[in-house]
């Protein structure tokens, strides 16, 4: 018979996050487990198209374990990472097969994925089971023996887009911290780093022949300290930006872990930050768009781009330097933004209301909609694909574009029945700036109340749609907006530990929401726990925020209306 399975165990195969399609143990007799162990001289071998991962396998899983896994193609003692046909027909080209158990090609460990995207996820579950310190950077004891439980692993992802939107303009990040982010998501199975650089309380990305985009528009000189009711006020200066060469570096990291980056560049509202440094750029005539300087604040900003020839050609400069940056097979995707533009200066601007008569156009929704078909027309005569906020829909959508439902779910349906494609991150569901419970001591809590658990039960895709339209659900993320997060320790907290229920969500074949079991999630978090103490993130402990994790005094934002606990 079977041996009993060691669920309690952080290197268990019944531990693992996201939960795989299938795990099978060999049949042996009542006892422990099976082990494997890895020796000093166990080796590696890669096959045609998985030699760039040895470096990655090396650099993590080697650098904790102390194994120098040197290159070796004979003998019982390898792990062999390929690509396999059989594979990819039957779980995607981010599926994997992992064999721990030899019995398959008699050796210590094999891989095989779809594609080398999918041999990388696979490398991720072998992290896991070799158990928590396997996501350190160093061995802890140079004498330790590693071994692995005997199992075969097959997975694959249910959505091909499944991501992490990171908001670096409200609160900087450096670029190490950047770096930092990919390797959690990598570790997660997520595969897109939505990238937002630009918005009214600055600009993060160099743009050579607009050289006051960074010199201005990347400094502000204070920053509200909670909500925007908060009396209080941080008075440093902040700001920060990444060169052209930091962004290369970045996409390329992005890259080696098969994860697609979309760098965000908001149009026509959230522009405060380019308007202060280039005045022109605003609705001149309706304000004095020269006393503008980056916004210190939160909140829907009035200040949004005239629809004039000259933000047009401006804009089309700024996406040629983007295109440069994020190349075509790591960047299929452009997000322009496209949310919360207040037609309020559009309305009162002669210019403006000229231009609407020129064109022909109902009113300022249908001005916005010409502008997003501009910038969709421009981006796909140059092979890429145009993205942007759900607002997007209003006065007509671009043929081409696709949307990021943000506002529930409604957007998304439409969209999806109209036959194009969706990207599902419904706010009162994945958007992990709001708080993860009711208790006053949450650090400057905004919005709804959002626990591990609710996120676990989040589906991406509603129910209502027919099977055609549902076809056009490309995936799901998860949206980190920083107004109140002033570092990366305050991003940990609002991300983990509900990253790791997202990941499940967007990654493994769950049932209905209310038949998921999350009592089984929870038990296997437990390891995952240990995994991110390895790994050094400031998560939110189960039992609530540590005395250094809250932010007494601060205010946050409720949502109006909502019940007390939310």
């Amino acid at each position: 018979m079977d041996s009993a399975p060691d669920t309690d165990s952080p290197d268990s195969p019944h531990c693992l996050i996201p939960a795989p399609t299938s795990t099978s143990t060999p049949h042996t007799p009542q006892g422990p487990p099976t082990r494997h162990p890895l020796h000093p001289h166990t080796t590696l071998h890669t096959t045609p198209g998985t030699e760039p991962l040895a470096a990655l396998l090396r650099g993590g899983i080697g650098a904790a374990t102390g194994l120098a896994l040197p290159d070796g193609s004979v003998g019982r003692d390898r792990i062999v990472l390929r690509t396999s046909p059989e594979v990819a027909g039957r779980h995607g080209p981010e599926g994997y097969r992992l064999s721990t158990d030899r019995s398959v090609d008699d050796v210590a460990v094999l891989i095989e994925g779809g594609s080398a995207a999918g041999v990388f996820r696979g490398m991720q579950t072998l992290r896991q089971l070799l158990g928590p310190d396997a996501f350190r950077r160093a061995p802890l004891e140079s004498t330790r023996q590693w071994d692995l439980p005997g199992v075969t692993v097959e997975d694959g992802p249910r959505f091909a887009w499944r991501g992490l939107m990171l908001d670096v303009s409200r609160h900087f990040m450096p670029k190490d911290g950047v770096l930092r982010y990919l390797d959690l998501i990598a570790a997660h199975k997520l595969n897109v780093f939505h990238f937002h650089l630009t918005d009214d309380q600055g600009w993060r990305i160099e743009i050579k022949r607009y050289p006051r985009l960074t010199d201005v528009g990347a400094w502000r000189s204070r920053t509200k300290w909670g909500h925007r009711a908060s009396p209080l006020w941080d008075e440093k200066p902040h700001g920060g930006y990444y060169t052209q060469e930091d962004i290369r570096e970045i996409v390329a990291y992005a890259a080696e872990r098969h994860i697609r980056v979309v760098p965000e560049i908001d149009i026509p509202g959230h522009s405060q930050a380019a308007i202060a440094a280039y005045p022109e750029l605003g609705n001149t005539d309706v304000i004095d768009t020269a006393s503008l300087s980056v916004w210190d604040t939160w909140g829907v900003n009035p200040n949004v781009l005239a629809p004039t020839d000259n933000t047009l050609r401006f804009y089309e400069g700024v996406l040629e330097e983007v295109l440069e940056m994020f190349p075509e097979e790591t960047s299929p995707f452009i997000h322009i933004g496209g949310d919360e533009c207040p037609k309020e200066q559009w309305q009162k601007s002669d210019l403006v209301q000229e231009r609407i008569r020129e064109l022909g156009l109902a009113g300022e929704n249908e001005l916005q909609s010409w502008l997003i078909r501009h910038f969709d027309s421009w981006l796909s005569a140059r092979g890429r694909r145009l993205i942007g906020w759900d607002e997007i829909l209003e006065g007509g959508l671009a043929p081409g574009a696709a949307v990021s439902s943000w506002r529930g779910y409604g957007a998304g349906i439409a969209a999806a029945e109209a036959g194009h494609d969706v990207v599902m991150c419904p706010e009162q569901h994945v958007y992990l700036d709001h708080r993860q419970a009711g208790g006053e001591d949450e650090p400057m809590p905004i919005g709804y109340v959002r626990t591990l658990e609710d996120v676990y039960r989040f589906e991406p895709v509603p129910p209502q749609l027919g099977a055609e339209a549902a076809a056009h659900i490309l995936g799901t993320q998860a949206n980190v907006w920083t107004e109140v997060m002033e570092n990366q320790s305050r991003v940990d907290y609002q991300v983990f530990p509900r990253l790791a229920a997202f990941a499940e969500v967007a990654w493994s074949a769950l049932p209905a929401p209310a038949d998921r079991d999350f009592a089984d999630f929870d038990r296997r978090m437990t390891a995952h726990y240990k995994r991110l103490d390895a790994l050094g993130v400031d998560y939110r402990p189960p039992t609530g925020p540590l005395p250094w994790q809250q932010r007494p005094g601060v205010l946050g934002r409720p949502i109006e209306g909502a019940p007390p606990n939310r």
